[in-house]
């Protein structure tokens, strides 16, 4: 009986797609790029991605699409000035833009229509760079394979970006010339400017780090919320529980910071086993403790004087 003899299909992500099928019996293409919403198999056959994301994407994914959200409170904070009583209004917009973008990008993804995407599986570090592995086989002519292995989670965040982006200059330069009439005409549109810088900053940070960010983002969120909050009662000059209690604003500061950490805590034990996992979540408020119990002692100003009555 003749059989077929195909050449092998070279380089780690270069498949071949299935033409037809008639019955049992496949027929296959050329060896090449996978088309989009496919991937290899073991057998080097292009598959279509049926699966669900898991838990730890879906992490993953709600960490991307809430660093503009974190972004646009800090920006609107900044710029918003002590008298100005517009930073509410302008906190509650930049939370619908993202929840509006965040549910349109869903619904524009596979299957179109439904909250529910359908996702490849992440297996390693090199699934996120494809176009790291287009193979040679003479050393002269390479063969393009680059292709979403990761389907959707490399792409479906700059959707979500773009969808932010263009609701963002929707709604909220309209919002802020009616209601910022506290700050000067320079001042209140700089929140704005801002989300112009830091997008852009965004949409590189996923395209060249988009796997490294997908493997280390709960051990940022860990490092990041306990070094904003150490700083953010430092300027504060906040010393005690009394401190805290003093204006709303901090107790705000400190449960946002306590869901970061939360969520960089579950983020780390994907709550496989939630027996042991649960447990972890004590530990949130550790930190902030920690801080208000040994503020007293760490006062620049009393270990310099106590330095100085040692002399």
């Amino acid at each position: 009986a003749a059989v077929d003899i195909q050449p092998a299909c070279l380089g780690l992500y270069c498949g071949r797609t299935v033409l037809s099928v008639n019955g049992s019996v496949e027929t296959y293409g050329d060896c090449g790029v996978c088309p989009r919403g496919q991937r290899t198999d073991d057998n080097k056959i292009c598959r279509e991605c049926m699966g669900s994301p898991d838990r730890y994407d879906w992490l993953y994914l709600g960490f991307m699409a809430v660093l503009p959200l974190v972004l646009h409170w800090f920006f609107i904070e900044w710029y918003s000035g002590k008298k100005s009583s517009s930073a509410l209004l302008q906190h509650v917009t930049a939370l619908f833009e993202c929840s509006i973008a965040a549910i349109v990008t869903l619904l524009v993804s596979d299957p179109v229509g439904s909250l529910h995407i359908r996702s490849c599986k992440v297996k390693k570090l090199s699934d996120w760079y494809t176009m790291l592995y287009n193979p040679s086989p003479d050393y002269i002519t390479t063969v393009h394979c680059t292709h979403e292995a990761v389907y959707p989670l490399y792409t479906i965040v700059f959707i979500y970006y773009a969808f932010c982006l263009v609701l963002m200059m929707l709604l909220r330069p309209l919002l802020v010339k009616k209601i910022a009439c506290g700050l000067g005409k320079s001042d209140r549109f700089k929140s704005i400017y801002a989300a112009l810088y830091f997008f852009p900053i965004l949409t590189v940070l996923q395209a060249v780090g988009g796997g490294l960010l997908y493997y280390a983002f709960p051990y940022i969120i860990l490092v990041l919320s306990l070094v904003t909050l150490a700083v953010y009662m430092s300027a504060s000059e906040v010393e005690s529980f009394k401190d805290l209690l003093v204006r709303k604003k901090r107790l705000v500061v400190l449960f946002s910071h306590w869901l970061l950490h939360a969520y960089g805590i579950i983020s780390i034990s994907k709550l496989d086993k939630l027996e042991q996992d649960l447990p972890l979540l004590a530990l949130v408020p550790a930190p902030a403790l920690f801080y208000l119990l040994t503020a007293k002692y760490t006062e620049p100003s009393r270990i310099l004087s106590e330095g100085g009555n040692g002399h």
